[in-house]
């Protein structure tokens, strides 16, 4: 079986930088909601970066709601104020890894309450919207490309489904900052795949027969890197 790697990013610095530059350039050039940025490989070269960590930089910052990338067109700033947007980005580059741990742990505590809840409280309506969630995960991890935004859909749905509108507004904040941060996971062969899916299948077999206790063990087993990265800190 495929292992996977869970860390933080080691060039988290350089992608700070890259940040900076970017507000930097934002407020020179008086840019505005809706002006657009100039390409990854512009920037790559004028920072004299990898388009990779530009790339990565610009994920982070759409993250945060700071930019928006539009396909085949380019990214923009997003509908933010000036003041606003200097204040967020000082707070991204001042995470710390400590922070960064907390918002790990506070995650696990979510996904197993809202696990728990979904498994206890789903309708019929629910176990069709997390089937559909689990098939594109599965279509796109078995094509071999990175899965990580339907992995994060699969985890919203099933907080959607606790029916905690408390718990499901943590998980729209918490998991994009997380997955802004870590570095992407890779499985490199067919049994990895199929180990990731059968993962995310037991969480939702758990939830459509109502059993919650057999749910937050699915779950747990699903986040047995990030629980390992937890008591390895």
């Amino acid at each position: 079986m495929a292992s996977k790697t869970i860390r933080i990013k080691d060039d988290v610095e350089v992608h700070n930088m890259i940040i900076l530059k970017i507000k930097d350039y934002i407020k020179s050039r008086n840019l505005g909601p809706g002006d657009k940025l100039p390409s990854e490989r512009v920037l790559s070269e004028q920072f004299n970066v990898s388009r990779r960590n530009i790339g990565e930089a610009i994920e982070k910052l759409e993250s945060y709601s700071l930019v928006k990338s539009v396909p085949q067109s380019g990214t923009f700033v997003a509908e933010i104020g000036s003041v606003a947007l200097n204040g967020i980005i000082e707070d991204i580059i001042t995470l710390k890894k400590e922070d960064f741990l907390s918002l790990v742990e506070t995650r696990l505590m979510l996904e197993a309450k809202s696990v728990y809840l979904a498994a206890t409280r789903r309708t019929e309506e629910d176990i069709n919207n997390l089937q559909k969630a689990f098939n594109k995960y599965k279509t796109k991890i078995l094509s071999g490309e990175d899965a990580l935004q339907e992995d994060m859909l699969f985890h919203l749905a099933i907080a959607k489904t606790s029916k905690n509108s408390t718990i499901n507004a943590l998980m729209l904040q918490i998991v994009p900052n997380i997955i802004a941060t870590f570095e992407k996971t890779h499985v490199s062969n067919e049994e990895g795949y199929l180990f990731e899916i059968k993962k995310h299948e037991a969480i939702l077999e758990a939830i459509k027969n109502k059993k919650p206790k057999q749910a937050v063990k699915a779950m747990e087993f699903h986040f047995e890197f990030l629980i390992k990265f937890c008591e390895d800190f």
